[in-house]
């Protein structure tokens, strides 16, 4: 019987196996492709009720799910520093400022929690977590929670507790994460399946 505790193959590893030879320039180019995917999905709005839904966290914490906490971690920090340099990659850029004045607005709690949100759900997918529908499903509902708790805890402190701050920065999005984390908790453990390493 495994260890629990033990790290396992995660299917960025099971694609693309780590070797002395390629390691830094794997890590490097997992990384940056990360980083574009997530820029990208922060552009992509699909229309849902009651608002639009962006796919960034589904990408953010699917990351996290195939690749583990370092490759997952090292891409939503490159992504943060890209947007921290100026480059519009995050959602409502250029529009709504750049750089770390809009890091340092609104969002800025729910960036952080991108960081915390991609190694925790990395860390349980290296436990073996992405290989049935309902650890999957656990794991991405802890990394939501791990966005919104920064998230929601930034809001209040910047605009004050007597406002509506749930109503703001979580409820509306309720919805739309239910719906993603079922996609995921759906196409992980299948994903496993079709490359013939699921180990349940």
């Amino acid at each position: 019987m495994s260890n629990p505790s033990a790290a396992q193959t995660t299917l960025i590893s099971a694609l693309w196996p780590k070797s002395e030879a390629s390691g830094a320039i794997r890590f490097a180019a997992i990384a940056i492709i990360g980083s574009l995917l997530i820029a990208i999905s922060s552009k992509i709005q699909v229309p849902f009720y009651p608002v639009p839904m962006t796919m960034q966290t589904f990408v953010i914490l699917s990351l996290g799910m195939t690749c583990g906490w370092r490759l997952a971690g090292a891409a939503v920090l490159l992504y943060l520093a890209e947007g921290a340099a100026g480059l519009p990659v995050f959602a409502g850029t250029p529009e709504k400022g750049i750089g770390l004045a809009y890091m340092m607005g609104g969002t800025g709690g729910y960036l952080i929690g991108y960081v915390l949100a991609a190694g925790a759900c990395g860390w349980l997918a290296e436990r073996g977590w992405d290989r049935n529908i309902f650890t999957t499903a656990m794991a991405m509902a802890l990394g939501n929670a791990l966005i919104y708790v920064p998230g929601l805890l930034w809001l209040g402190i910047l605009y004050g507790w007597d406002k509506p701050i749930l109503e703001w920065g979580l409820t509306p999005f309720i919805l739309g994460d239910m719906t993603k984390l079922v996609l995921a908790a759906v196409i992980l453990p299948l994903a496993w399946v079709l490359i013939g390493k699921s180990k349940s």
